[in-house]
């Protein structure tokens, strides 16, 4: 019995760039201890697989950059990478329990199986993304892992698999009762506190060779004659700015107090919804500061945060429940480790 019912989810999954496993193995990196840990280079045997250093160096390795940026010394390097290599070492076993899962069928029922069509356009994926569509190279890959295209298409399809069962059991969230959301928000008032902030766009005026305070200030005086008279700032800015925003109606999105030199902010932060600054002179120029909206500083309420806590007590209730499927799997499989 084939999964065609939902083909739309696994062409998705497809699309959206499904970790290959073409990545080579990776030559152990700099403190790497796995060879210490695993002397005999197996990590785990989950039901009829073998997990191996190899294994997981390669799951790990693409991941070593931002863990050497992120340490702040070779100790806390060391800390963090074996609690890297722990967690890839649980994301490979469940991998193969989730995958035994999907293969579960009750008797008399047909094994289920991804469609060939979708293994097909993971491994033209592959050959196209990783090898430029040049063949020869992506069997000469093959050759050096000595695997063949069977084995390769073994592992895409387990890839679609993984995935596709992760977003099944992820879209098994609740619906999130109005009491269960007020509660989040009167227990948890301080996150949702905001600074004082304003939606920003400017008009910049750059000094050129010999313009004066009085030149710039006088330019940007018919500017602003022509905003009160009823054109749009937006409009304004797209004509007269200087600024990398000009474009876009010199829009600098939501700015905090703390974002803007003193200068800047101390005029705007008094300023209404709609209402712009008068000309501000620096050495670089002449800029009109103008609200598009504001925000003032205290907790947000209820209902301009009602989505967010939704989304919040969603994840957790999809998180707990991922990690009580997961359990389950564990406790009815077969994990050695070694």
């Amino acid at each position: 019995m084939t999964v065609r019912r939902r083909c739309t989810v696994l062409l998705l999954l497809a699309a959206a760039g499904i970790r290959a496993s073409a990545d080579p193995v990776p030559t152990a990196p700099p403190g790497d201890n796995l060879n210490l840990r695993f002397a005999d280079g197996i990590v785990a045997i989950v039901e009829q697989k073998v997990i191996t250093v190899d294994d997981v160096r390669r799951e790990i390795q693409p991941l070593i950059a931002q863990l050497q940026r992120d340490a702040r010394n070779e100790a806390d390097f060391n800390q963090k990478l074996e609690q890297l290599q722990d967690s890839v070492i649980q994301q490979l076993i469940d991998k193969v329990l989730i995958i035994k899962e999907f293969r579960k069928h009750k008797e008399g029922d047909d094994e289920k199986k991804i469609p060939e069509s979708y293994i097909d356009d993971r491994v033209a994926e592959v050959l196209n993304d990783q090898f430029d569509n040049d063949r020869s190279k992506f069997l000469a890959y093959l050759r050096s892992r000595g695997e063949t295209m069977k084995d390769f298409r073994k592992d895409q399809e387990e890839e679609i698999i993984y995935h596709y069962m992760r977003e099944q059991q992820q879209k098994l969230e609740s619906i999130v009762s109005p009491v269960r959301i007020e509660q989040f928000y009167k227990e948890n008032k301080d996150q949702f506190y905001q600074e004082d902030s304003v939606h920003l766009r400017l008009i910049q005026l750059s000094r050129a060779n010999g313009d004066t305070d009085d030149a710039l200030k006088a330019k940007a005086g018919t500017i602003l004659g022509r905003f009160h008279s009823g054109e749009k700032f937006d409009d304004l800015a797209k004509e007269f700015s200087e600024d990398t925003k000009r474009t876009k109606g010199g829009d600098w999105g939501w700015m905090s107090r703390t974002n803007l030199k003193p200068e800047f902010a101390d005029p705007l932060f008094v300023l209404k919804k709609g209402d712009t600054t008068d000309p501000i002179l620096t050495p670089d120029g002449c800029f009109v500061l103008f609200v598009e909206d504001r925000k003032y500083a205290g907790i947000q309420p209820l209902d301009q945060v009602r989505e967010q806590i939704e989304h919040i007590l969603n994840t957790q209730i999809t998180q707990a429940s991922t990690e009580h499927w997961l359990e389950r799997l564990r406790r009815n499989g077969y994990v050695k480790h070694f």
